[in-house]
């Protein structure tokens, strides 16, 4: 436990707190968030892996077109997912976070800056209000990352995923891509504040088109992406 406290002041809070105002300082240098994305969530992210005693293993990169915008549905599992896929997805993407996250002073200040996204679920207006920030982030060029399970899994099994992800999808035209995440639960289950050190593997599975569905045959879609995060997390690493 002191192990975890020692990292959570050292490399969580003050390395935080460094990259933030940095990240706050380079989004004057970029309107679209991209330049504090690369030079500030990712090394910050990267600090935190390795201060944590965490190894990051990513495949099927070879999967996607780089510069292409996607919808990234990853499962969740703890907060060493966001950690892991900043550091080591290297693609220009937006998350979509709880508005909770975006009021943490100077980190939440930040996020807003690198043209995050905060979702509102107290009203089916703001959520929509949500999803329409969000289409427009993928119409100029930015590629989505959101855990459609909703919260973390609190057992490593993958939960029901939401219609928010496959409503931004249809309504965008952009490709999902599904992400499975291994062996973050291990470092910090959700619940717990201990970490432990580990290794985390990121699998992207092969883009799926959304072109031909609508809102009436979303639950084929939802079902095709489950399916896939399913088979993948069931592979032996």
């Amino acid at each position: 436990m002191i192990r975890s406290i020692f990292i959570w002041i050292f490399i969580g809070i003050i390395n935080t707190f460094i990259w933030a105002l940095i990240g706050i300082l380079l989004s004057l240098f970029s309107a679209t968030g991209r330049i504090t994305h690369f030079y500030c969530a990712a090394p910050w992210s990267k600090i935190i892996l390795w201060g944590s005693g965490v190894r990051v293993e990513i495949n099927g990169l070879d999967a996607i077109q780089k510069e292409k915008t996607y919808i990234y549905i990853p499962n969740h599992l703890s907060f060493f997912d966001i950690f892991a896929l900043l550091a080591y997805l290297p693609v220009d993407f937006k998350f979509i976070l709880k508005g909770s996250l975006m009021r943490i002073p100077i980190l939440g200040w930040t996020m807003r800056r690198a043209r995050y996204i905060s979702i509102d679920r107290s009203s089916p207006a703001k959520a929509k209000s949500t999803f329409k920030q969000a289409v427009d982030r993928i119409r100029s060029g930015a590629s989505i990352v959101i855990f459609a399970e909703g919260t973390r899994s609190k057992n490593g099994h993958l939960q029901p995923l939401k219609k928010g992800a496959f409503y931004i999808a249809i309504e965008s035209g952009a490709p999902i891509v599904p992400v499975a995440i291994k062996g973050t639960h291990k470092i910090m289950p959700k619940g717990s504040f201990k970490l432990k050190k580990g290794s985390i593997t990121i699998q992207l599975g092969r883009p799926i088109s959304t072109i031909n569905y609508n809102k009436k045959t979303m639950p084929d879609l939802i079902e095709r992406v489950t399916g896939c995060l399913r088979a993948m997390l069931e592979e032996e690493n």
